[in-house]
């Protein structure tokens, strides 16, 4: 199993005005206060990452963006290239949200030409799969998530940091959460995919959860096997939410 140091990281969506990075400084007052035992990230809308840098620099918490485009720039008029991001202040990015997999269409390959860039950019980043209701109760998940992991994931990624999110689909946003049987099984499983593409570096990556994750059911999860961490939505917008979550730790 991976031994790196566990990472819950914040995906704050559309959501987030200028008032919204009072609930930032106060994640990192308390755990400037009380430093937790893994590390934590925040990743707001684009148009706050740069003044959440600013807020939070110096403090134990980390930036990131929730997604940006392969190319280095041009006429992609609204988008957001992975060198913007870290000109802005960001260090991390979110590829491959089942959000962005749907509402946007977005294929394998797609993500795996963001990786690429996000890599050379220097971003590490964390590389969403999942399955849908459906390829679940077809008995696809295992085979959806592997093959989203192998398509997503470029070859230059080996020995450098990153991470994958498994994020059920049917589970984002619902209150709904597999059983801890399931979550092992399919985070036992990415582990094995990851072994197979790298070898011995296939060790090393985190494995996140993520998929109405709240204080209420974080313990057990992130108790699991192989599970290193969590990528939590609507629980990470407020501050004493995200903190319960991240003392599960």
């Amino acid at each position: 199993m991976s031994m790196a140091r566990p990472l819950i990281a914040g995906n704050w969506k559309m959501n987030g005005l200028a008032r919204s990075l009072d609930e930032a400084r106060a994640l990192a007052a308390a755990l400037d206060s009380h430093p937790a035992g893994c590390r934590v990230a925040l990743c707001p809308p684009s148009t706050l990452i740069h003044r959440m840098a600013e807020v939070l620099g110096g403090t134990s918490v980390e930036i990131g963006g929730q997604d940006c485009r392969a190319e280095a720039g041009g006429a992609f008029t609204g988008d957001v290239s992975a060198d913007m991001l870290v000109d802005a202040g960001a260090a991390l990015v979110i590829l491959g949200h089942s959000e962005r997999r749907t509402a946007y269409g977005e294929s394998d390959g797609q993500v795996r030409a963001k990786t690429s860039a996000a890599l050379a950019a220097g971003l590490e980043p964390i590389v969403c799969v999942g399955e849908t209701l459906a390829q679940r109760e077809a008995g696809d998940a295992l085979t959806v998530v592997t093959a989203q992991v192998r398509g997503s994931l470029p070859e230059d990624i080996a020995g450098k940091a990153f991470s994958v999110a498994y994020e059920p689909v049917w589970a984002i946003g619902t209150g709904l959460t597999p059983s801890l049987e399931q979550i092992e099984e399919i985070h036992t499983a990415i582990r094995a995919t990851l072994v197979e593409l790298f070898g011995a570096a296939g060790e090393a990556p985190t494995i996140l959860y993520g998929g109405s994750v709240k204080p209420s059911n974080a313990g057990e999860i992130l108790k699991v096997r192989d599970v290193g961490g969590a990528l939590v939505g609507g629980a990470s917008l407020k501050a004493d939410d995200f903190l319960g979550i991240i003392k599960a730790a």
